[in-house]
Order: C-alpha cells, then sequence, then structure tokens
C-alpha cells in the first residue's frame, strides 16, 4: 500500500513561504513524481487531498522534493495581497528550476489561479498550468496538454461539483486527524472578500458520502474529523429525485452533525467555519447532546463597530454578534472555546471603531484570533466601492493593540484550566521533546504531558498544571473523579 503525507515546513521556509505544506515522499517506482505545495486554509489542504487522489488515478505519486518532479502543483491563496506574492516569489525560483530542466510542468491551482486566470499564462508567463478550486477532475489532461509545449487552463466554476465520490488520499501525517469537506463555495458576498469569485457559489455534498467518509476513516485509526465549509452552518441537501412519490429529503447542518456524531462515541467531530448570521439553536442543542461534539466554535467577528460591520456587508451588527454570543453561552456554558477572525483598519475605521472591536474582545474573550490589518483584494466589492483610507501604520498600530488583548485574554481562557481535568486526543510527540506528548482538548486547546505508557491516538485525562497563553501543560491521570 503507497502512503502520502504532508508535512509542515521549518520555520525558516514558513517565514518565506507563510503558511505551507508539502507532499511527501512516496515509496514506489516506475511513476511520474508530483510534488505539492499548499498554501492558506484548512480548505486548500482538503483540495490537496483531492488533487493528490485525481493524479494517483493517472499514475503519478507524490515527491517531497521539488527536484525530482515531474509536475508541480502550487495550491494557493488569495485571501491577502501578501499570500499572493510569496506565491509569485515561489514561482520565480521554480521557474529558473525550469530553464535546467525544460520539461518541468509547473501549475497554479485554487484561489490565486481562479483570480488571475490567464495574466499567470498569458502576461507573466510563469505557469504551464492554471486551474482553478472547481477544476481538479481535468488535471491529468491539462498534464497532458501541457507535456505538449501548449498552455493549459481551467477555471470554470461549477454550481454543482463538490467530488463527492472522489476518496482524498490523506495528506495528513499523524493517521489520527482528518478534514473532510461537506461543502463548496459562499454565497455570502462580504465586501473584503474573494471567496465568492475564487470558490464560486454555494453548494452542499450529499450527507450519506459524508457519513461514510468519515466512517470508512474510524475504521483506518483515525479518531477526529473536521467538517469543512466557509459556512458549515448555511450546509442545506435536498434529495430531489425525478419522478418520485416520496417527499424531498432534506438534512441541515444540525442533522448532519448528528449524523456524524452517531458513527462511534470515540470519533471526535469538529468543523469550520460558522457565521453568526446562520448558527442556529438547533446546532447548539446538537453539540451538547453529544459528548463526541467538540465544545469549540470558530466565529468569526471581524469588526466590533455596527458601522463597519454594515460596510464590511456582514448583514448582522454588534448586538446581534453579542446576542449570539451569549446563547452560546447559555447552552454550552461558559467553558466553551470561541476562537474569532478580526480585521483592522478596514475602509473608513476611525479610531473611535477601533475601540469598539477591542470592547467586544472584552466582552467575549476569545480564547484564540486570527487577526489581520486590511489588505485590499482586486475585484472584491470594497476594492471597487471604497477607498482604502486608514494609512498603513496606523492599521499597524491597531492590529498590535488586538494581537497585545488578544494574548492576554488567550492566557486568561488557559488560566481557567488550571487545576483540572482534562480529555486530550494525543496526536503525537510533543515538538521540543520525544519524552512528551501533545494533543488537543475539547476546546481544541494544545495540552502537553509526560509520555509514560500513552500513545499516539489514545484519549487521555490529563490534570493541568501550568500553562502559557498557547498551551497547557499537566500530567496524565487514571481516570476522571467520580
Amino acid at each position: 500500500m503507497i502512503t502520502s503525507t504532508l508535512k509542515i515546513l521549518s520555520e525558516a521556509d514558513k517565514e518565506a513561504c507563510e503558511l505551507v505544506k508539502v507532499s511527501e515522499e512516496e515509496l514506489t517506482v516506475d511513476k511520474k513524481r508530483l510534488f505539492i505545495e499548499s498554501y492558506g486554509c484548512q480548505m486548500n489542504f482538503s483540495d490537496s487531498e483531492i488533487v493528490a487522489a485525481v493524479m494517483r488515478n493517472a499514475d503519478f505519486a507524490t515527491t517531497s522534493s521539488e527536484d525530482n518532479a515531474d509536475v508541480i502543483f502550487l495550491n494557493t491563496c488569495a485571501i491577502r495581497d501578501n499570500a499572493e506574492q510569496k506565491v509569485r516569489n515561489r514561482l520565480q525560483y521554480l521557474n529558473n528550476l525550469k530553464k535546467k530542466r525544460p520539461g518541468l510542468i509547473i501549475g497554479v491551482l485554487g484561489c490565486m489561479a481562479e483570480r488571475l486566470k490567464t495574466k499567470l499564462l498569458d502576461e507573466e508567463k510563469m505557469v504551464d498550468i492554471v486551474a482553478g478550486p472547481d477544476s481538479y477532475r481535468d488535471l491529468p489532461r491539462l498534464v497532458e496538454e501541457a507535456e505538449t509545449g501548449q498552455k493549459a487552463v481551467n477555471v470554470f466554476l461549477s454550481r454543482e461539483e463538490t467530488y463527492a465520490d472522489i476518496s482524498p488520499i490523506r495528506l495528513n501525517s499523524n493517521g489520527i486527524t482528518a478534514y473532510i469537506s461537506i461543502m463548496r463555495g459562499c454565497d455570502n458576498m462580504c465586501s473584503f472578500c474573494v471567496v465568492p469569485y475564487t470558490r464560486g457559489r454555494e453548494r452542499s455534498r450529499d450527507p450519506f458520502s459524508i457519513v461514510e467518509e468519515a466512517r470508512l476513516l474510524f475504521a483506518d485509526g483515525y479518531k477526529e474529523v473536521t467538517l469543512l465549509g466557509q459556512n458549515v452552518d448555511s450546509y442545506k441537501w435536498k434529495n430531489e429525485t425525478e419522478k418520485s412519490a416520496e417527499p424531498a429529503q432534506m438534512v441541515n447542518f444540525a442533522q448532519l452533525l448528528e449524523m456524524v456524531a452517531l458513527i462511534h462515541p470515540d470519533l471526535r467531530v469538529r468543523f469550520s467555519t460558522s457565521h453568526p448570521k446562520d448558527i442556529t439553536d438547533d446546532v447548539l442543542w446538537t453539540m451538547k447532546k453529544y459528548e463526541n461534539i467538540c465544545n469549540y466554535i470558530h466565529f468569526p467577528a471581524q469588526s466590533g463597530n455596527s458601522r463597519v460591520l454594515k460596510v464590511m456587508n456582514r448583514t448582522y451588527d454588534r448586538e446581534w454578534y453579542i446576542q449570539k454570543i451569549d446563547r452560546i453561552r447559555e447552552i454550552l456554558g461558559e467553558d466553551c472555546g470561541i476562537s474569532t477572525d478580526m480585521i483592522t483598519g478596514f475602509c473608513t475605521e476611525t479610531e473611535e471603531e477601533h475601540q469598539d472591536t477591542l470592547s467586544l474582545m472584552e466582552y467575549v474573550k476569545y480564547d484564540y484570533a486570527y487577526m489581520f490589518a486590511y489588505s485590499e483584494r482586486p475585484g472584491t466589492p470594497a476594492a471597487k466601492k471604497l477607498k482604502d483610507d486608514v494609512p498603513e501604520e496606523v492599521k499597524k498600530r491597531r492590529l498590535q493593540e488586538v494581537i497585545a488583548l488578544q494574548r492576554q485574554h488567550s492566557s486568561e481562557r488557559n488560566e481557567l484550566a488550571l487545576g483540572k481535568i482534562q480529555k486530550v486526543l494525543v496526536e503525537g510527540p510533543s515538538k521540543r521533546s520525544d519524552a512528551d506528548l501533545c494533543g488537543r482538548n475539547d476546546q481544541n486547546k494544545v495540552v502537553i504531558f509526560p509520555r509514560e505508557h500513552y500513545k499516539k491516538g489514545d484519549y487521555v485525562y490529563v490534570l493541568v498544571t501550568e500553562c502559557s497563553s498557547a498551551t497547557l501543560i499537566g500530567k496524565a491521570v487514571e481516570a476522571v473523579p467520580a
């Protein structure tokens, strides 16, 4: 059996390429070699698993080195300008490699490919293949076309494609956790975001293929699945069979969560991402009902000011968001982990409105946050209609204030775990010492404890004795006291 994984690059590589994962070496002979480098979000990493499966069916095997590759794919992110610039720099290096090996095929996949389309082929002449997120089935044909010396492109956005029938090749090195894509695209049209233009409209994958994929993962030894979508709360599948006397079957996200949770109590279930306008009490009550649905929600706010939220077209205001936070706490308790996304320096944001973001953070006290200074993306409504008028130095200063406050809140939230017992799913050895194991608790927090006789894939009860803003540290106990 051929196995394949992704690995995180070194810290030096991360500085050069930001969030990047690359394919590892497959033990095989007499196959063409494919090198995949994935940038950005969990959805991109999940898509790379689909790409690997498609290309394996075309008789390719992955390699961990671009020097050994016949084909190189960069699966790209377009969410920020900085991410695109990193890819452009990487392409310049790969083009120098191509001068030494003219037969090398270079392809750009994903959101950056969809956004720039033929510009990468015709104007900048940096790549041989450009393929958008809905055209991965077509990659073998595109490679064949490129091998003849032609430039190959497919950036068609589909209203139906979900890749439901493709079994992803797990590019996840720990063998314990896996992503399952449950839907594609986004209909939310936030004014700052390129996703609706690079990934198309929302469409939900049928629930039975999702449950089967999760069941097979559990049978293969995986202990945790993360259900992925740009907005999982808008998941909605309807079985509309022609000429059927039976009423159409409907499945919403709360029902899908329950279906996956029922596979086995030892299979943990996570999900990402939730949109504040769409999360329902049914989802929260389902989380409360099943112990194996993790008590953690990624709940992006983007701003704490109602006027800015309106300019962002987030379709909710500060009060609505706070009501949703209150409801989460009411149903799931104060221990529920909540993380967020925050953008500083969005178009027209004033100093007082920035203070509203800080005060929202004080109200919620997030466990974790992804925090960014606003980066204008070409083609978005904000780029077309709004002036990027907050000076860069102001954006960065506000960002540092947000980061500092979040670091304080992360520490405060982690301190609540001191002296308490956490159920931890072991994912592998600690990065700092093989004598320690590392895993995550229900709230998605990293927990480190001495290895003893425990191993990867075990559920271990850990008494927390120390913490930092990022990590819980403790020691294993045999069982939770009655």
